[in-house]
């Protein structure tokens, strides 16, 4: 029988595996988690109450599953706390966990919603990394050019490289060049993670209301509990003045909520998918301002000033 086996970690130790999970190098996927989420939706609606439902997901493999049944079976704490644990999006279903807990909502209902929301959130930061690949590997490619022409030189036969350690013209073209390249490199660096989507999930504060507003509950109980449970930058699309108007137009218009509410979180995931690309087209033309400022006149000074310092140097000059 699952229902009464603990699900122990390895011989490594809970704490270790947790905090893998929490300062992991590569930050989780949205998507990751939502197939995690879908999958305890299932498991719930079959009617597997939650500890059991973690437990068949710790028994499958799931990494996070193992530290949450850790921390709540062999460390005592509450659930939510366990999955709050784990971080970063794991966050968001910890929320919606503990609101429908409140509410009285139909848990296995919300964390289909909620899944259905990482996917779309975890699309978007797909469409736009690929978007935003080539103009930064065009960027990063580009701010070779100045060593590129150093070394050209030196295969054409020019000292170029003794030209800049060795004369102070040279010493002069070799700072200013460098400093060039570094300035080009933070300065692109800044423009692609301008460009990049935020971090959070849009539409989440929209759709957590939607969790609390099915269990019943009235919506100013329900926006309380949202916020309470929201963490800063959880959002970053929905405007909590969005929320307001279509509270006020369901309000007005004897509009369920719920429908209204549904509406503007698919609404923020198309603004912040629109967003996206057209941050990503833009960056290919912001580019060419670094390329133009920075990495042009380090490839000058690095690449054809000490070539043509190295000529006049080893020509001689023309007797009276």
């Amino acid at each position: 029988m699952v229902r009464g086996r603990r699900v122990r970690l390895p011989a490594s130790g809970p704490g270790r595996r947790r905090g893998r999970l929490r300062r992991g190098a590569a930050p989780v996927r949205e998507a990751e988690v939502a197939e995690v989420v879908r999958t305890l939706a299932v498991l719930l609606q079959a009617g597997a109450a939650p500890p059991a439902a973690w437990r068949h997901l710790a028994e499958s493999g799931s990494t996070v599953a193992v530290a949450v049944v850790a921390e709540s079976a062999e460390h005592g704490r509450p659930l939510v706390e366990a999955i709050r644990s784990a971080g970063g999006v794991w966050r968001v279903v910890a929320a919606v966990w503990s609101i429908a807990g409140t509410v009285g909502a139909p848990l296995g209902e919300a964390l289909r919603a909620i899944a259905a929301a990482l996917e779309g959130a975890g699309d978007i930061r797909d469409e736009v990394s690929v978007a935003l690949a080539e103009p930064a590997g065009t960027a990063r490619l580009m701010l070779w050019l100045p060593l590129v022409g150093l070394l050209l030189g030196t295969a054409l036969g020019f000292d170029t490289v003794t030209m800049l350690v060795t004369q102070p013209a040279g010493w002069i073209c070799l700072a200013a060049g460098l400093g060039l390249l570094l300035l080009a490199r933070l300065w692109t660096g800044a423009m692609v993670r301008r460009a990049a989507p935020p971090a959070g999930i849009p539409g989440i504060r929209a759709e957590l209301l939607v969790v609390a507003l099915s269990g019943g509950t009235a919506i100013p109980r329900a926006r309380a509990l949202v916020e309470q449970e929201l963490a800063p930058g959880d959002d970053p699309a929905t405007a909590e003045g969005t929320i307001e108007r279509v509270l006020r137009l369901s309000a007005a218009a004897g509009v369920p909520a719920v429908e209204l509410l549904r509406a503007e979180s698919d609404r923020a995931r198309r603004d912040a998918r629109t967003a996206g690309r057209t941050g990503a087209a833009r960056l290919s033309a912001r580019l060419l301002l670094p390329l133009g400022v920075c990495t042009l006149p380090a490839f000058m000074l690095l690449g054809v000033a000490p070539l043509i310092l190295s000529v006049l140097s080893t020509t001689p000059l023309p007797l009276a």
